[in-house]
């Protein structure tokens, strides 16, 4: 890596909460980051992470936070978007309605990472990752990570299903079997009749009502984000050297269109950014670089 990436500028002060949030999603970006461009080396190829800072506005003008988009092109990344974003402001009245803890007070603040890889061989699977930190009248933590192979192996789908579980484990033994189950009931496309992938864990409205509430729950988020970064890499490794022809990249083409429709029809987080007045370039970054209908 070049050089540091850029953090979101403050443009209001934080408190203790949302400062820790900020600091760790920044730091697993960076670290995120580096072993993609470590990947991208062992390729041979040079391909870097191009940043580009955003700021936002309110509707009244007032500063509003903003973001730090990540995109690298290269050699195994086809196109991979890795953004941070730190955002405060206030819903208009109907979308405040849908979320959480937002009917009675409509002022948010929100801090996280959010991350899509889709590659450029299609034996190596396509990959997301979320993990957030939220204020309105409530505070809580969600996120999560899910895999989305062209082309699925049940070996790697086994290994990152084995490792978003030691990361739940950890925390509750309950939590994998109840967070699995949703992220397939939530990546699901129902138009289509078809899940957008081979699933991983979805986890929302880990509530904070005192700092060993926060302790616990941001601790959980960081494992899942460091359980991303163990194991997706290694399915990257594992798969990216093999030989691939037309008729698969034919295969990865129409899978990323079924990709495409839940995120842009779906996909709450796309909602929510576009609701409140995020950079539209950061927000659709999830979007892959080709994509066919057949």
């Amino acid at each position: 890596m070049t050089a540091q990436p850029p953090i979101p500028d403050n443009d209001k002060p934080l408190d203790d909460q949302q400062l820790q949030a900020q600091t760790w999603f920044a730091k697993l970006r960076n670290d995120i980051c580096a072993e993609f461009e470590a990947i991208e080396a062992e390729a041979g190829s040079d391909a870097c992470f191009e940043y580009l800072p955003w700021d936002r506005k309110n509707p009244d003008g007032s500063p509003g936070g903003g973001g730090v988009r990540g995109v690298i092109k290269g050699k195994v990344f086809e196109k991979a978007g890795v953004n941070i974003s730190t955002v405060d402001g206030t819903f208009n009245e109907e979308f405040a309605k849908s979320i959480h803890g937002a009917s009675e007070n409509p002022h948010f603040f929100a801090t996280g990472i959010s991350l899509v890889a889709h590659m450029a061989n299609p034996h190596v699977p396509a990959v997301h990752m979320n993990t957030r930190f939220l204020c309105t009248t409530k505070r809580w933590f969600g996120g999560g990570a899910d895999l989305n192979p062209p082309i699925p192996y049940q070996e790697d789908t086994a290994d990152f299903h084995k490792r978003m579980k030691q990361a739940c484990d950890v925390h509750d033994p309950n939590y994998h079997p109840k967070y699995k189950k949703w992220a397939d009931d939530y990546f699901y496309i129902p138009h289509r009749q078809v899940h957008r992938g081979v699933g991983g864990i979805f986890y929302d409205h880990l509530e904070i009502e005192s700092d060993d509430d926060f302790s616990r729950h941001f601790a959980f988020t960081q494992d899942v984000g460091r359980a991303f970064l163990d194991i997706f890499p290694k399915l990257v490794r594992r798969r990216m050297g093999l030989p691939w022809t037309e008729d698969e990249r034919e295969k990865q083409l129409v899978w990323r269109g079924r990709y495409a429709e839940f995120n842009l029809v779906y996909d709450r987080g796309t909602t929510f950014g576009l609701k409140t007045g995020g950079n539209v370039d950061a927000i659709l970054m999830s979007l892959p670089p080709q994509a066919k209908w057949s």
